[in-house]
């Protein structure tokens, strides 16, 4: 029988998971959407078309899915902690390097290797969060680990209000590279997962048979991110550079407005992931879906700046309360001996099959204009990822290791 002291240090050991899991894609968010913010400066500073840098929005989404693959199999030889550590370490740096680009060249590179790095430390921060909580806390902690992206974006826009007029856009990337400072937290304060010992697989080709012998649910499960994926990139990367060309909308106000429906996309990733808790991943999922289908008409043709703003914060609090579950449904429906692998890959894989989303609504706003172009896209991906989640499976509440009672009266 554990003592109070064991399980007061097992709580504070599964809290330190959890926020190292959230910090870490917090800060990964804040890295990726600083870009969004610098479209119009970048292009002007590198003498190129905007277009180029939306390719580079471009290069960093398709280049994830070599750190899930690299990070992913290290976690599940190794452990989640040194490969969580390493990838920080590493993404840090080339952010830093971001911020010293000389030219456009050189920008592009470094934000395709920054793609590396961003692709490893969802996959690995989920599986060590995930991993760590009771069965009874995975949905609102799946939603409050999902949210740090919402954050990190928010975050991302306080910075471009208030210190890119005065600072200029290379501080914006210095400001980046922080995240160097979680991986001293991560090795003094998180442990090793309980799961991933009892399940750890003894060589790196026994992971990937793992993941061969389940490829069609990891097909599914690519699928599925995919989606997801058009779903999230499609209604928030270009919505400034929209609410700029559309309404003349000012970089701060823009900016102001983006803080406003991030902090919706928090309230619906902690909501729907405790909804999801109680009636099941998928409905939860489909819910949100439907409140961001719901809210289109306000999201992409307000009239003025106060529809709009009031469109996009329930359109943010429908795709993060979709993306809220996804944490906890992704690693639910993973193998344990390949969970480091299989859902950090699969949500890069996505990423890679969606990067041109971006590129591709772009494009569309020549031919049908900027709000048919955002609204079209959204509303054919919302109907079809309906239909995707509902057709697929879910493993609610399954425990993650031998002993279930060790895990819900130990954690938190």
């Amino acid at each position: 029988m554990p003592s109070y002291t064991d399980k007061i240090t097992k709580k504070n050991a599964v809290h330190s998971a959890v926020l190292a899991g959230f910090l870490g894609w917090t800060l990964d968010s804040f890295d990726f959407f600083v870009v969004v913010f610098l479209i119009d400066g970048l292009a002007h500073q590198f003498g190129v078309p905007k277009k180029d840098i939306v390719r580079s929005l471009m290069a960093t989404l398709a280049m994830r899915p070599i750190g899930a693959v690299l990070f992913g199999l290290l976690a599940d030889r190794y452990g989640r902690r040194i490969p969580l550590m390493a990838n920080i370490l590493y993404m840090s740096l080339v952010e830093m390097l971001c911020g010293l680009s000389p030219n456009y060249t050189f920008f592009l590179v470094m934000r395709a290797l920054f793609g590396i790095g961003m692709g490893g430390v969802w996959g690995v921060g989920a599986s060590l969060a995930m991993e760590a909580v009771q069965v009874r806390w995975r949905g609102i902690l799946s939603g409050i680990l999902q949210s740090g992206y919402s954050i990190g974006y928010l975050l991302a826009a306080v910075a471009a209000r208030f210190l890119l007029p005065g600072l200029g856009w290379r501080v914006m990337f210095w400001a980046g590279a922080a995240p160097g400072l979680l991986a001293f937290y991560i090795r003094t304060r998180v442990p090793e997962s309980e799961a991933w010992k009892q399940n750890r697989a003894p060589t790196t080709g026994q992971v990937l048979r793992i993941v061969a012998v389940e490829w069609k649910r990891f097909v599914y499960l690519v699928v599925l991110m995919t989606f997801m994926m058009f779903l999230s990139h499609g209604t928030q990367d270009l919505y400034p550079d929209f609410l700029q060309e559309v309404h003349r909308v000012s970089a701060a106000v823009r900016a102001n407005v983006a803080v406003i429906y991030n902090l919706g996309a928090v309230v619906g990733a902690i909501a729907f992931g405790h909804f999801s808790q109680k009636i099941g991943r998928r409905k939860s999922i489909i819910m949100a879906l439907g409140l961001s289908l719901a809210v289109i008409p306000l999201w992409a043709f307000g009239v003025n700046l106060p529809a709009l703003i009031v469109g996009a914060i329930l359109m943010q609090t429908g795709v993060g309360g979709a993306w809220g579950v996804i944490p906890v449904h992704l690693n639910e429906l993973s193998a344990d001996a390949a969970r480091g692998l299989i859902p950090g890959l699969a949500y890069q894989l996505g990423i890679l099959f969606a990067s041109p989303t971006n590129s591709m609504q772009y494009a569309l706003r020549a031919r049908v204009g900027y709000q048919w172009a955002i609204a079209g896209f959204e509303m054919a991906t919302i109907v079809t990822l309906a239909v995707i989640v509902w057709s697929g499976r879910e493993a609610h509440a399954r425990s993650f290791v031998r002993d279930a009672n060790v895990s819900d009266s130990d954690g938190l």
